[in-house]
């Protein structure tokens, strides 16, 4: 875990990975609590008996927006500015879902700090270079380029 005090002193790391997450096992259970959230119950997500002769591996598979939405509790394990009274998600400038999550796996995240931008009134603009990886494959699940803002 990187911790430093300052948004300042986190600018000694633009250009660099800042660290991996633990692992997270992305189960049946986690995939059919986002499906009722969100109302999208396609089969390739929530339907066990289907995709074990339908989809390749066998498995569901989950939402690529509960990918993306795992982000944060991924990320809270790989960073921290410890001087600061609020942080806020505030978008993305490109997503790609690039391979599936299969239902049990394991995945962890991985964060390179772009550039940081300062906004006044106490507030920074972090860009960051986020994925997500699949245990056991190449290919990256998610990549994203994100945007949270840091009130000090």
């Amino acid at each position: 875990m990187l911790e430093v005090e300052t948004v300042e002193a986190l600018k000694a790391h633009i250009g660099k990975k800042l660290g991996t997450s633990d692992w997270l096992v992305v189960d049946q259970k986690m995939i059919d609590q986002f499906a009722e959230a969100t109302g999208d119950h396609q089969w390739i997500h929530i339907d066990v008996e289907r995709a074990k002769k339908e989809m390749p591996g066998g498995k569901t598979i989950a939402h690529g927006y509960l990918t993306l939405s795992l982000l944060p509790k991924l990320n809270q394990g790989i960073f921290r500015v410890t001087k600061r009274k609020r942080g806020v998600n505030y978008g993305s400038n490109k997503v790609r879902f690039t391979a599936p999550v299969p239902a049990g796996s394991r995945v962890r995240g991985h964060l390179t700090l772009k550039g940081i931008e300062d906004l006044g009134k106490g507030c920074s603009r972090l860009t960051m270079e986020a994925s997500i990886e699949v245990e056991g494959n190449e290919r990256p699940a998610l990549v994203a380029e994100t945007l949270s803002l840091v009130y000090e």
